[in-house]
């Protein structure tokens, strides 16, 4: 209609997240970080996720960087990077886990995700070109974590490597979110408010179909 704005646009679906322990932590997390986009408190909460979602932790930082960056459009290259880099260290993480402690905490990890039985076919593809599989594995929803993990695994993939590809693949994906919001982040703001659990419950279901992914070309 003419004159219709994005605080216009009709509610959308209702995604019932309440119980959901997960979501529900979720959305804490980010209405805790949006309150602060404009502190440092808002670029230590999106590192520490980032940091946590390449070692272990389920959630990708996108559930966040989104919000933030379209609350915040001219800080939203800015989150991008402090994605990155908290991508990249806690990638190192990842690698010094599947190094140091991949017998404990690693394959409790991998159990975890229930990926214990495809371990070794991935150890022996990931000979191949292992730059490129942490790119793909870092722009994708593929779970990055196993990439890390397994690419510490008796340094399967040498930690430079594995920090180069990780800079490529996660600064790739970040930061074109990152533009994205710069450009239009006022514009869509009242969209991820109002589809916000429609988004994580999206990029859970991508995440699983990762985990599949993995299973299924192994």
């Amino acid at each position: 209609m003419e004159g219709e704005t994005p605080n216009d646009v009709a509610p959308g679906p209702t995604v019932h997240t309440e119980g959901w322990g997960i979501f529900r932590q979720v959305r804490r997390v980010k209405g805790w970080v949006e309150d602060r986009a404009e502190s440092r408190h808002a670029s230590a909460g999106l590192f520490l996720i980032a940091a946590m979602e390449s070692s272990f932790f389920p959630i990708p930082p996108d559930v966040l960087l989104l919000p933030l960056g379209a609350s915040a459009p001219k800080r939203a290259l800015r989150f991008a990077f402090i994605c990155t880099l908290g991508s990249v260290i806690g990638g190192v993480g990842g690698w010094a886990i599947g190094y140091f402690l991949y017998g404990t905490v690693g394959r409790a990890i991998f159990e975890f995700y229930g990926i214990t039985h495809e371990v070794e076919e991935v150890l022996a593809r990931y000979g191949e070109n292992g730059f490129v599989a942490i790119v793909v594995a870092g722009f994708t929803p593929i779970p990055y974590k196993v990439f890390t993990i397994l690419a510490g695994w008796n340094g399967t993939v040498a930690l430079p490597v594995l920090i180069g590809a990780s800079c490529v693949g996660r600064g790739a994906r970040f930061f074109i979110e990152g533009g994205l919001l710069r450009v239009a982040g006022p514009a869509i703001m009242p969209w991820v408010d109002r589809y916000f659990d429609m988004l994580v419950v999206v990029f859970t279901v991508l995440l699983i179909g990762g985990f599949i992914v993995v299973k299924m070309v192994m």
